[in-house]
């Protein structure tokens, strides 16, 4: 018998953008749902079907926006990051030989429907691939629903009716009743799942539950009585067509001959390995879900790390056994455990992601491998069974918690620590964390628990969603039933177990990576821990002020555009902007969009913002609206409502070369070169009787740019304590300090930080001002004063390209996956990487260093000084304002100790009322 497959590819591409990390390739472009859906398609090629067709959604509006105008109108507007995979995605389907399916009109579901009943009436056997519920009402004999992300399968009657309660021709009725929140049809309040399937049942029909609405009792009858005239269109809005007039039938979808060349670039440019050594000719590809992300080239050297086949240690992957503990007696025999035990891993259960406000559900405990146990604390399902005090099971378990010799484990563990801290308990002695191990191992690696157990023990772990639902029906742990939570919960603590005794052996036999993870980034998590639990105050009145005048001069750019343009034109529209500025304006597209057509980026804008004033204006409006959105209108949002302050989250494992990220505020993104992002700063401010005091180093990454290239003259310009830049333009220039001009020093500046991060005579060119071959004379003088700097660079180069990894001072290793790559520009990249990485993550390691360092001295001072914030390279500090001279002194004396190198590091310090007047 012949197949057909229809891949719901509206559906996978949101599912798979939800389901995955924020993943980039290595240019930093998104490519998370890039990633699941190509491996969705790779998994259906397998299986070589007769037909096949990519079903999308085509713009503009549906027969379903006619019948009712409020039909998905809650649905926000697609992600940025989503939007720019559609066209990547597109161009992969493409080669791939897959015929792609729009039809104006109507939607993916419709298109679907109408060539899976006209295959299957033909006797062809129909697979539609999707994840969407409303294509139950398809599944007949012949047509099968298959979510290749997740492997569940409707092929019958019964697999519908196990699922949903009701026969595949009930599920448009079924879902009438139930509503749906994500395409804004309102259903029965209160009518679940099981409701809706029970009326069914006992009344064949959404026609007999109508008729029979009288006759329902309760608070969901009245429910269904208010709503009853709505019904009907419900139905009419969930019924999959069947009748779409096509101007192909499903016989035209042979599957056409795919470009092999287009498929290597566009796998490479996406880092996607697995399916690239398959069309190369390798092994055949795995299952969908053990393509992984992009690994290290060939020879590179590094501690062996276990991969999907399995753990080093068999016993690692043995089934677990897990314990709910529900009386008393229970958990005083998890005490002795404890007790007995050396170390032992830990994992919280709450009700919010938000550490600073979440409330404790449960703690789940693990002292071997394989066994683990879970104690419920607040759970409220149905017929949840009774459960310990919270405060009891607090009490009997600090002991153990606080005592600084016996070891804990956990897996982002900052969290629990926030989490146990705020219902009293302090811990001390956390040892270790499985994601922070994973992390100095191999940053550029995916280190959340479900990817490390898979890829480091081979174990599949249960997602949250599976017991917690996703989406908008996602429901709080709180309400999970105590025997799935257990199941979850008491798995995480025996992964955590299990992965800490996979990956430790592999940091020892690296000395350097067991001293990055020892001595930095394990003493660093109690530091982040009170950074974040102190919070920083911000002025709500002050980003008032700031926001209504930012939300004045959009008004002004968006007047200004409009005067321009000589019409209105909307600046959020990259499609309006393109007409306008290329269509009509016959301004050059000088940068393009993946698929060729001209952008619209900041970049495409700044190219072209010499030649008319529009760009230069569009890009002051959108500088204004990310300000306000971002920080002015979101800042007075975040303040928690118990500490009167801002808490942002730092994340150790976010940067590949470890440098701290921040979110929920981003700190690191607020701009200090302009004065809209200083009068940000100034909105973070003292309370009355202390200053803020903010430590920065200075020129640190040209610093160690010196020490690692022992370059003499650049040594000499640091040990001398002269103006660097400025002693560059008198070593280039062949001119003495004093005779230095602005621009000669301005061009020095540029020389050297430029450098640093690769950029090319055409670069410096552009941003000089200057012509490209003048820009190379500059480049050519330079080495020819710091030949150590080309040495350290080319010496950089060949170590990269040797061992698929370069290193920081103190041996944190930053893998290159693309140092070998066929793909020249990839190859460049890495390469500017491999030059730049050892700066960036030796700045991390120092400043990291020196944090540790200043809590340490802090610790017997909190009363007059709180760490509050770490930027970059600077710290800042809530101070006493007596206590300012002695924090001071203290805190610069420690950063400027926090690496021996061979120039001094310099450290600049200011206190003022706010952030603004203390940097």
């Amino acid at each position: 018998m012949k197949k057909l497959v229809l891949i719901d590819g509206s559906s996978y591409l949101y599912r798979a953008f939800h389901a995955l990390p924020p993943l980039t390739n290595a240019a930093g472009e998104p490519t998370g749902a890039l990633f699941g859906v190509v491996n969705m398609l790779r998994a259906h090629l397998k299986e070589a079907p007769d037909y096949i067709a990519f079903v999308m959604d085509a713009s503009g509006p549906t027969f379903r926006d006619a019948l009712d105008p409020e039909y998905k109108a809650n649905r926000p507007s697609m992600p940025d990051e989503l939007r720019a995979q559609i066209e990547p995605l597109m161009q992969i389907v493409t080669a791939l030989g897959l015929p792609i399916l729009r039809e104006s009109g109507v939607e993916a579901d419709d298109v679907i429907g109408t060539l899976a009943l006209q295959a299957a009436d033909a006797g062809v056997e129909v697979i539609v691939s999707t994840g969407d519920k409303d294509m139950a009402q398809l599944v007949r004999p012949q047509v099968a629903l298959v979510n290749t992300m997740s492997g569940s399968k409707l092929d019958s009657d019964a697999a519908v009716i196990e699922k949903f309660g009701v026969p595949p021709e009930r599920i448009v009725d079924y879902l009438s009743l139930v509503g749906d929140k994500v395409d804004n049809i309102p259903g029965v309040d209160k009518c679940g799942p099981k409701t809706a399937a029970k009326w069914l049942g006992e009344y064949g029909s959404l026609d007999g539950v109508i008729a029979h609405a009288a006759d329902i009792k309760g608070k969901v009858g009245d429910n269904l009585r208010a709503v009853v005239d709505r019904l009907p269109l419900n139905r009419e809005l969930a019924t999959i067509r069947t009748d779409v007039a096509l101007p192909d039938a499903y016989d035209a979808l042979a599957m056409r001959e795919r470009d092999t060349e287009a498929l290597r670039t566009l796998y490479a440019r996406y880092g996607f390995n697995q399916a690239l050594k398959e069309l190369d000719g390798g092994a055949p590809a795995a299952v969908a879900s053990e393509e992984k992300l992009p690994t290290p080239a060939r020879g590179f050297v590094a501690a062996p790390v276990a991969t999907s086949t399995g753990p080093l240690d068999p016993l690692l992957s043995k089934p677990g056994e897990y314990e709910a503990v529900l009386t008393r007696e229970q958990l005083d025999a998890w005490l002795q455990k404890l007790d007995a035990a050396d170390r032992f891993a830990f994992d919280t259960e709450t009700d919010s992601l938000d550490a600073m406000q979440a409330n404790l559900v449960g703690i789940s405990l693990c002292v071997e491998p394989g066994h683990a146990c879970y104690i419920p604390l607040a759970h409220r399902a149905p017929g949840a069974p009774a459960q310990l005090r919270i405060d009891e099971v607090l009490e009997a378990l600090r002991p153990a918690l606080v005592n600084a010799h016996k070891a804990k484990v956990g897996q982002h563990g900052k969290y629990d620590l926030h989490v146990l801290h705020r219902h009293g308990i302090d811990v001390q002695g956390y040892a270790d964390d499985t994601m922070l191990q994973s992390f100095v191992l191999d940053s550029s690696q995916r280190h959340d628990m479900d990817s490390l157990a898979k890829r480091v023990l081979g174990i599949d772990t249960i997602p949250y969603s599976d017991v917690a639902g996703k989406g908008a029906k996602q429901i709080s742990f709180a309400e999970v039933a105590v025997e799935d939570a257990t199941r979850y919960a008491a798995e995480d603590a025996d992964i955590t177990l299990r992965l800490y005794r996979a990956q430790a052996p592999q940091l020892a036999e690296v000395r350097a990576l067991e001293g990055v993870y020892r001595d930095i980034e394990m003493p660093l998590v109690p530091v982040l821990e009170r950074i974040e639990a102190n919070g920083v105050m911000i002025d709500s009145a002050e980003l008032r002020r700031q926001s209504a005048d930012l939300g004045k001069r959009m008004l002004e750019a968006q007047q200004k555009a409009t005067e321009l343009a000589g019409r209105t034109i909307n600046l959020d529209s990259p499609k309006q902007l393109g007409a306008l500025l290329f269509d009509e304006l016959k301004l050059p597209a000088l940068v393009k969009t993946p698929s060729g057509a001209p952008s619209t980026n900041e970049e495409a804008l700044e190219a072209i913002a010499d030649q008319h004033e529009l760009p230069r204006v569009i890009l002051e409006y959108r500088g204004l609206a990310k300000l306000r959105s971002t920080y002015t209108e979101k800042l007075t949002e975040m303040v928690n409502p118990d500490t009167g302050r801002v808490h942002t989250s730092y994340h150790q494992a976010g940067a590949a070369t470890g440098r701290l990220a921040s979110s929920d505020p981003n700190l690191q993104n607020i701009p200090i070169r302009t004065e809209d992002g200083r009068r940000i700063r100034r909105a973070f401010i003292a309370p009355p009787g202390r200053k803020l005091v903010a430590c920065d180093y200075s020129q640190i990454e040209l610093r160690i740019m010196a020490h690692l290239s022992e370059d003499p003259a650049l040594l000499r310009a640091f040990e001398s304590g002269d103006d660097v830049h400025r002693a560059t333009a008198a070593e280039v220039f062949g001119r003495k300090m004093d005779e230095v001009t602005a621009n000669e020093r301005r061009a020095a500046k540029a020389i050297n930080f430029g450098l640093m991060y690769g950029m090319s005579a055409f670069g410096l060119a552009k941003q000089l001002g200057v012509p490209r071959g003048e820009a190379q004379d500059y480049i050519a003088l330079y080495f020819s004063r710091y030949p150590g700097v080309r040495e350290y660079m080319e010496r950089t180069r060949g170590q990269a390209r040797g061992q698929g990894f370069v290193e920081t001072v103190f041996g944190r290793r930053l893998y290159l996956p693309y140092i070998h790559s066929r793909n020249q520009a990839q190859r460049a990249g890495a390469e500017r990487a491999a030059i730049n990485a050892p700066m960036q993550g030796t700045a991390a390691d120092i400043i990291k260093r020196a944090m540790v360092s200043v809590d340490a001295w802090l610790n017997e001072h909190r009363d007059h000084a709180l760490m509050i914030m770490q930027v970059h390279d600077e710290l800042v500090f809530e101070v006493d304002a007596a206590f300012v001279p002695t924090l001071t002194e203290a805190v610069t004396t420690r950063m400027a100790g926090a690496a021996q190198l061979r120039v001094p590091l310099v450290v600049d310090s200011g206190t003022g009322e706010n952030w603004d007047e203390a940097h």
